[in-house]
């Protein structure tokens, strides 16, 4: 029974249950395979990767209070985060890894970075 190559149909020698007939014909199919959820998770990656770093540049050591105006300016995306923590007194923080925010009055955000354990 002859097989082909599963990514470019070139006929295949050897092992009886070999797909491929090289390391790049195998990377090139598992690449197509995977490119579309790849994308996706590298788009939201990116975002989260912008977010925890304006943060980061506005945080200086503990906290602070920023305006929603000058995030956003910065390309801030208020729809990414990694997860939530709620406080004992029922505050809700958005955390991005270890930088969070909590929404105030007055469209003001305080920025804070989670101790280190």
């Amino acid at each position: 029974m002859n097989k082909t190559c599963l990514d470019c149909g070139e006929p295949i020698t050897g092992r009886s249950d070999k797909k491929f007939c090289n390391d790049q014909c195998r990377n090139n199919y598992n690449n197509r395979l995977n490119s579309d959820n790849s994308e996706v998770v590298r788009q939201v990656n990116a975002i989260l990767k912008k977010n925890r770093r304006i943060i980061a540049d506005l945080v200086p050591a503990d906290k602070v209070t920023v305006h929603k105006e000058k995030l956003s300016s910065l390309g801030f995306n208020f729809n990414y985060f990694t997860h939530l923590y709620t406080t004992q007194k029922g505050s809700v923080y958005r955390f991005i890894y270890e930088y969070g925010y909590l929404p105030l009055d007055n469209d003001f955000y305080m920025l804070v970075v989670r101790e280190k354990k």
